[in-house]
């Protein structure tokens, strides 16, 4: 069994053929599939899906660092009310939270704070972190230096920095996202792969985005997690079995997933 632990699959883009897509995801052995939200406007579509299938759908509820803006503080009291937590019952994860300076840095210090309120309700609620990171890594593990020792667990999504930043993750207990970037010809991640344990690893596919080869270019889905399976299988020389096992098993003890 595979688990694509990051999809956006309750969007729009998939408005058109979501069950048809769901079906190609089961029929390529994805057995689970973990749904963080973006903001706000992404909650009602999020909660909608995962309600059509508890033991398939996972969620993490969070404010999305591109997704802060001047009106934060409103994104959080909807995100984190009472009322929307208690319409989450198969909730799993924070997420997806964290910082994103590649297009604008006019929010960074209001990244900083959100990410840091996320971090600390999730340390408190004893719930995992999924932590989107672009063009900020050096921030982001600024913030999370307070959080070393707590307790706190999570995953690194759609990693893409080199090996000794991953070495950094990994000392902190945390695992990494791999995604379709493993299979571009220009990526970096082969050789940081190489050198991972696969027991620090978990699969995606943040669809839509980042299809991998061959699909590269077009509208990504969580069938897609079998091709970044299948080339981590031949990078690692493991059998593809055994990477959809492994993975799957480092999925399920981070989102505490039956």
């Amino acid at each position: 069994m595979l688990i694509d632990t990051h999809s956006h699959i309750y969007s729009e883009e998939f408005d058109a053929d979501r069950d048809e897509t769901i079906a190609r995801a089961k029929a390529a052995g994805v057995g689970k599939i973990v749904l963080p939200n973006i903001d706000c406007s992404s909650l009602e579509r999020l909660v909608s899906l995962a309600k059509t299938d508890t033991s398939y759908f996972y969620v993490a509820n969070g404010l999305h660092p591109t997704s802060v803006n001047a009106d934060y503080k409103k994104e959080l009291d909807v995100i984190f009310s009472d009322e929307t937590f208690g319409s989450l019952s198969n909730l799993v994860a924070i997420g997806e939270i964290g910082m994103d300076l590649y297009w604008d840095d006019t929010f960074v210090n209001e990244q900083k704070y959100v990410f840091d309120f996320q971090l600390t309700y999730a340390k408190e609620h004893g719930l995992p972190v999924i932590i989107h990171c672009r063009n900020a890594f050096a921030q982001i593990m600024d913030v999370m230096e307070a959080y070393k020792s707590s307790g706190l667990m999570g995953v690194f999504h759609c990693f893409s920095e080199d090996y000794e930043a991953a070495r950094q993750v990994l000392d902190m207990g945390y695992y990494i996202g791999i995604g379709g970037v493993l299979t571009y010809k220009k990526s970096v991640l082969p050789e940081v792969v190489f050198k991972l344990p696969l027991s620090s690893i978990v699969l995606e596919t943040d669809s839509p985005y980042l299809a991998p080869v061959p699909h590269r270019g077009k509208r990504n889905e969580p069938s897609f997690v079998a091709c970044v399976a299948e080339k981590m299988s031949s990078i690692l020389e493991r059998s593809y079995n055994d990477v959809c096992e492994i993975t799957s098993g480092n999925a399920k003890k981070l989102f505490k997933i039956a």
